[in-house]
């Protein structure tokens, strides 16, 4: 029988939802409410307790700044036959209309027994649950892993080590614009199978 917690958070996880850094309306979200997402982060599953998250907060010109150097790299680091002027002021102005953008980051244990995939999933849990505590706050939030997110030059930018993992920015805020409907193209049946004697 389903209890009422459990009814909760099914529909937070239910009704999560990307809300591009476009749809935000500049409304600034309280430190605090900021702080509680990072702790529920900090509870995400972790093996050998390593808790290998780690989470760079902008806000406010900071944020502004970020946004600027992250073009700035984004220009210096691309080949010209790649390079897009378009892409470059994407980057400049993303954070135009957020309220904090989030750098999580996988920062790389000393323990050569726990595998590198393992910390990866760990920080995307608890990456999950800053999404998951976002959309129960009534706070709109996107992870993206464009521009220069998985590359060397942000990480040295940065100044993380050859083996920590830039894993995306989460980009909070609020919004005036409905949540849409969810959309998956299968069902859940099609991705399981039970293993019964």
């Amino acid at each position: 029988m389903e209890t009422k917690q459990f009814e909760q958070v099914a529909d937070v996880i239910a009704n999560r939802r990307s809300v591009s850094w476009k749809k935000m309306n500049g409304r600034i979200i309280p430190r605090q409410t900021v702080s509680e997402l990072l702790a529920l982060a900090h509870w995400a599953p972790t093996h050998g307790r390593t808790e290998p998250w780690f989470f760079y907060v902008y806000t406010d010109e900071a944020m502004k700044q970020f946004a600027a150097q992250h073009a700035e790299l984004y220009k210096q680091h691309t080949p010209p036959e790649k390079y897009q002027d378009a892409t470059y002021e994407k980057l400049m102005h993303n954070t135009d209309a957020a309220s904090h953008l989030l750098i999580a980051v996988m920062k790389r244990g000393i323990n050569p027994k726990i595998s590198q995939l393992e910390e990866v999933a760990a920080v995307s849990a608890a990456i999950q649950n800053i999404l998951l505590g976002a959309t129960a706050a009534g706070i709109a939030s996107f992870w993206s892993t464009g521009g220069m997110t998985h590359t060397h030059a942000l990480k040295e930018h940065l100044g993380l080590g050859a083996e920590d993992i830039v894993m995306g920015l989460i980009f909070l805020g609020y919004t005036d614009e409905p949540a849409k409907p969810g959309l998956r193209t299968t069902v859940i049946d099609e991705k399981v199978k039970w293993v019964e004697f």
